[in-house]
């Protein structure tokens, strides 16, 4: 029992000082650290200490590796859609439960009270499909926004056939419909104050969110 508490309190370390590290250090470390617990339980559980000390370095091993190779594999695309967006206005972000976000203005997605994809749109998700592709085992949310402008009649619909129409041009690329969820939230998530007309335009947004299923024993990511 004494090694199980001291292998937890490692993991408790560990997991705490991910805070300076890179995605894919945060990842490997994080994913160590619960593998090293979950091995040293089901090593305790035998009723011997050794076993208890064996399962942690398994148990590290294989979480590590499940980790880094979630970690760096969305590291990566993240990279590329940095790349792909850069002056755009677009901003890609990495969110705390390890998806790839898109957050993606009205300025250049949709016109006003319209769904149909404007033109300074289309190269951004061009590279997005491809990005899609080349990692096959992610799924794909996207959620429409609007403004306060107009009733939830005309803004929910609307919000989610914005997000319809930007699933509907990255099938059309050769992504499998069966990776996407569409939801259109209207105006009930502002992000800035619709009394504003700066406002107004932050709220006007498409989000677009990319997750890799952890392996198998590990956590997986919760929609939002």
């Amino acid at each position: 029992m004494k090694k199980l508490t001291l292998s937890a309190l490692a993991v408790s370390i560990a997991i705490t000082g991910c805070a300076d590290m890179s995605p894919t250090q945060r990842g490997t470390a994080q994913g160590a650290g619960l593998g090293a617990l979950g091995g040293a339980v089901i090593g305790a559980m035998t009723g011997n200490s050794k076993n208890a000390a064996t399962g942690a370095v398994v148990g590290a091993a294989a979480g590590a590796l499940a980790g880094n190779i979630w970690s760096s594999r969305m590291e990566m695309q993240k990279k590329q859609m940095e790349e792909a967006t850069r002056g755009t206005g677009v901003e890609v972000s990495q969110t705390a439960d390890n998806r790839l976000k898109l957050d993606i203005p009205s300025d250049i997605s949709f016109d006003t009270n319209r769904a149909d994809i404007k033109p300074n749109f289309r190269p951004i998700l061009d590279r997005f499909a491809t990005g899609l592709k080349e990692n096959p085992v992610t799924n794909v949310t996207i959620i429409g926004h609007t403004d306060s402008t107009g009733s939830d009649a005309i803004n929910d619909p609307l919000s989610r056939n914005r997000a319809v129409q930007s699933r509907e041009y990255l099938t059309a690329r050769g992504v499998s419909a069966s990776r996407f969820t569409v939801e259109g939230r209207g105006s009930h998530e502002p992000v800035a104050d619709n009394a504003t007309v700066a406002g107004r335009a932050q709220n006007r947004r498409v989000e677009i969110y990319v997750a890799e299923p952890a392996p198998q024993g590990q956590p997986q990511p919760v929609t939002r």
